[in-house]
């Protein structure tokens, strides 16, 4: 049995299998994603969903579906599976499955009477284009394919309805036609590796619904525009159709899977599962590398890019490849800060623990060269810039005090990572001083001095050297309190709040940390007994009555639990760095189990891959984006911390 299999009783079940989702993607930016039965639930589901450069570089859905049928003896039996508007599902092709597998590449085996053949879906590791391969595993004197796109050519956060602006005409290509709805667009090649006879008879097909966008409370309703049939005689034993943005040699596309597959990181192992999800998030598009933080929804984000980096490059040997993300973040570094979410002049410069992160992913990375003489000289710049900005001022009242101490925050912003808003308003707004946000500040400050120590830049030693001398006694007395033996989450004027969350765990995992070692002690021992489940962390104790165990319903109630008792798989790098630093030893049993408790959930939501949240309440059910960059980072760098028997 292969590492990752559903057999023919899971495929026909309806309910299970479209609670499971398939994601597979280009470093380009392009990616495909639907559920285990193919049946697409979300908006955000689609064959072909490849970033549009002349538009706004966000990803659209170009093809949402390639509608197949298996046509024999004159008798058309068809594949596909849609949901329409109340719940009415037609056809059901998934009937015809027998069997998927994962590896070496999304497999599934059709048995049509007595008619038995597979299909493996491949997207080109550098190129928006996507290859499926269907394989004939009978002989079998006549047998057609018929493909009848479903084209949408709308943004993945956006619904397309049917209208008379679209260019409903097509353009014939070598074994294939040619579609572009809209001007601006990248067209769509569908192309095969043999003749095709085409009937163009372009018609909308009303009322696709996508019942996960219904219960999320957003619009489900989708109208998507055939433009036609594209009619093959299978010849041989294989087919190959391609979808891509440019026209190509249809006689090369044997050629092309082949190769890209000897490329592919197969997902035989949990770990190789995990290591294939990690690729899936690096992006290289218009000479910048960056790093989605989740599928399907998610673009980049400066703050998890920081996270998550260790995890998925260092973790994995990819030391360029961290250097080459950071050097491509730095060229968006503007008065002290990184660009939170957005790109190209729409970035929002909202987050205050973004800059932070950088000096401690930079601080790992600096551990793996081994060459920290080099460091000043090609950061000391950009590290200037972030401490200067801070403690001079920056946007959102981010400031540092005559103490040292940073202030961020003002009214109806959310700057941490907790950045969830309601009708306006934080849910947990934190202005003020916040724990971890002074806690990455003091190891930047740290690490900043050491690395101008080795440069011999005395000038920017003696500048920092007396608010580094003081700080940990100003930390201990703004957050500390030994009446409730952990630290405050933040500071505001007076008011201390004492909520058990995790961003203390964060102040305990600093290579230069600013509380002693009793202290750190504490903490752990308050999150492990509160905070700690086997799916990460949660983000509220559930003795406070704040907390909400249930991450589900519209966006607004979503957003209320989204902090407030949710559990995060992220913070079990903080937690892991925390663990080993005051438990040394005695850690590894407890991160082990961590680790490998996870493996189960690479079948149960993103398929081979780790999903963003959990419900903070047992049996912690699976939620938000079924792949997140953190969440999967955070298990290759437990998974490296355990084998190295140190950490970063």
């Amino acid at each position: 049995m292969n590492y990752i299999e559903f057999d023919k009783e899971k495929l026909v079940n309806i309910s299970y299998s479209k609670k499971r989702e398939l994601l597979r993607c280009s470093r380009t930016g392009a990616f495909a994603t639907t559920t285990l039965l193919r049946l697409n639930t979300r908006k955000y589901h689609g064959l072909f969903i490849v970033p549009q450069d002349k538009i706004d570089q966000e990803r659209h859905v170009l093809v949402s579906n390639l509608n197949e049928s298996v046509v024999m003896n004159d008798m058309e039996f068809r594949l596909g599976i849609h949901q329409y508007k109340g719940g009415v599902i037609d056809p059901k092709g998934n009937k015809y499955m027998q069997r998927f597998v994962a590896e070496p590449l999304p497999t599934y085996y059709y048995r049509v009477g007595k008619f038995n053949f597979k299909s493996e879906i491949l997207f080109l590791n550098n190129a928006d284009r996507l290859i499926i391969k269907y394989t004939i595993l009978d002989d079998v004197e006549s047998v057609s394919f018929q493909f009848q796109p479903l084209l949408a050519f709308r943004q993945i956060h956006q619904l397309t309805h049917k209208n008379d602006v679209a260019n409903t005409g097509y353009d014939w290509c070598k074994n294939g036609v040619k579609y572009c709805l809209y001007d601006n667009y990248t067209p769509v090649y569908i192309q095969c590796s043999e003749e095709i006879y085409y009937e163009h008879h372009p018609v909308w097909y009303e009322n696709f619904e996508y019942e996960e966008e219904i219960e999320r409370g957003y619009e489900g309703i989708e109208d998507l525009l055939n433009p036609g049939k594209i009619n093959v005689k299978l010849k041989n034993q294989a087919l190959y159709i391609t979808l891509g943005t440019e026209e190509i040699d249809p006689s090369t596309l044997e050629m092309l899977y082949e190769e890209e597959i000897k490329r592919h990181t197969n997902r035989s192992t949990y770990f190789n599962c995990l290591k294939n999800a990690a690729e899936q998030f690096i992006v290289k598009r218009n000479g910048k590398t960056e790093v989605i933080a989740g599928y399907p929804w998610f673009g980049r984000w400066g703050r998890d890019t920081f996270i998550a980096l260790p995890g998925l490059t260092l973790a994995l040997g990819q030391v360029e490849l961290c250097k080459e993300i950071m050097d491509t973040m730095l060229t968006e570094l503007q008065d002290g800060l990184f660009p939170n979410i957005g790109a190209s002049g729409h970035s929002a410069y909202n987050s205050v623990d973004a800059p932070l992160w950088f000096f401690h992913t930079l601080q790992q990375y600096t551990h793996f060269i081994k060459k920290p003489a080099t460091i000043w000289q090609e950061y000391g710049t950009a590290m200037k810039s972030i401490l200067n900005a801070y403690k001079n001022g920056a946007l959102y009242n981010i400031r540092m005090t005559e103490r040292g101490l940073i202030h961020a925050g003002c009214e109806g912003k959310a700057l941490t990572w907790m950045d969830a808003i309601v009708n306006g308003k934080p849910v947990t707004p934190r202005t003020g001083f916040q724990v971890e946000i002074n806690a990455l500040w003091y190891n930047a400050l740290c690490f900043a001095s050491e690395m101008a120590k080795i440069a011999k830049d005395t000038d920017f030693v003696d500048e920092w050297k007396e608010i580094i001398k003081t700080f940990p006694d100003v930390f201990k007395e703004t957050f500390w309190s030994k009446e409730h033996g952990w630290l405050a989450d933040y500071v505001d004027g007076n008011y201390k709040n004492f909520q058990v969350r995790p961003n203390m765990l964060i102040a305990t995992a600093l290579p230069y940390c600013p509380i002693s070692e009793k202290i750190r002690q504490l903490i752990l021992k308050k999150c492990t007994e509160e905070l700690l489940t086997n799916k990460g962390l949660r983000t509220l104790s559930p003795n406070d009555p704040d907390y909400k165990g249930y991450y589900a319903g519209d966006q607004a109630t979503r957003d209320a639990a989204y902090h407030q008792g949710t559990c995060w798989p992220w913070l079990l790098i903080p937690f892991t760095n925390g663990m080993v630093a005051v438990h040394q030893k005695k850690a590894f049993p407890v991160l082990e189990k961590l680790y490998y408790d996870f493996e189960h959930d690479i079948k149960d939501y993103g398929i081979s891959t780790i999903g963003e949240i959990f419900d903070g309440a047992p049996p912690h059910r699976p939620n938000g984006c079924i792949s997140q960059a953190w969440s999967v980072a955070a298990l290759l760098y437990m998974k490296w911390v355990i084998d190295n028997g140190k950490t970063m």
